[in-house]
């Protein structure tokens, strides 16, 4: 494994312990070092990523990099929001990626993507009203990206299942479920908002949290998965 990766799964690691036990100062030391340790390995990777799609792909990465630091303190519906709107940047430039490399919307991936969005807009609105807008605009382009994500053309050979792309060798093929677990951690930023209430339980959620969220970027980021076919 590049060092670069290898350093970013260390630095997940520490941040979701900080997040498991409470100790804030574990994420404020390894959390703002996530993303720009992905962004060196993309900087340095010798695979073959036109410049557009390498000049994307970072500012992506920057743009997550700000989500993490306002993350830190989740409790806060004012960074939360701040968060969100940095990591809608974050997907709309995953999104363009994907774009260019030939990925279009397919009704398979879409519909439980849409049907999902609203059904977490419905329960936002019915308890945490001054959210729902926009969390639900974040949730737009989080499912936008998800769907091209799962764009068959984007892994011919792999198979397909409800709609998402099963993981093989192929990096491409492993972004559809890099998506999927960027939507399941930011739902359960939605669940832990509206009804965790014990400490020990919003600790345990927000490290389950971070460690989808790790995973999704680990895969999304992957040089392999960015470089020309």
């Amino acid at each position: 494994m590049r060092p670069f990766r290898a350093g970013f799964l260390a630095a997940t690691a520490v941040t979701v312990l900080g997040a498991l036990t409470g100790r804030q100062r574990l994420q404020w030391a390894a959390k703002p070092l996530m993303m720009p340790l992905l962004a060196a390995d993309i900087a340095t990777s010798p695979a073959d990523i036109a410049p557009l799609d390498r000049t994307l792909l970072l500012g992506s990465l920057g743009a997550a990099t700000i989500g993490d630091v306002l993350l830190i303190e989740p409790d806060d519906d004012r960074r939360l929001v701040a968060g969100a709107s940095s990591f809608a940047v974050m997907q709309t430039g995953y999104a363009a990626l994907w774009w260019r490399q030939g990925a279009r919307p397919r009704a398979g991936a879409a519909v439980p993507r849409v049907l999902a969005w609203a059904g977490a807009v419905a329960l936002l609105r019915a308890k945490a009203p001054a959210l729902a807008v926009p969390l639900g605009a974040y949730g737009a382009t989080l499912g936008g990206a998800a769907v091209l994500a799962s764009d068959p053309a984007l892994a011919p050979d792999a198979e397909s299942l409800a709609g998402l792309n099963l993981p093989n060798a192929d990096p491409y093929s492993r972004l559809g479920i890099g998506a999927l677990l960027f939507t399941v951690s930011d739902g359960l930023i939605v669940a832990r908002r509206l009804f965790a209430r014990g400490q020990r339980s919003r600790q345990v959620i927000e490290a389950i949290i971070l460690a989808t969220y790790g995973g999704a970027q680990f895969l999304l980021a992957d040089p392999g998965a960015h470089a020309g076919r």
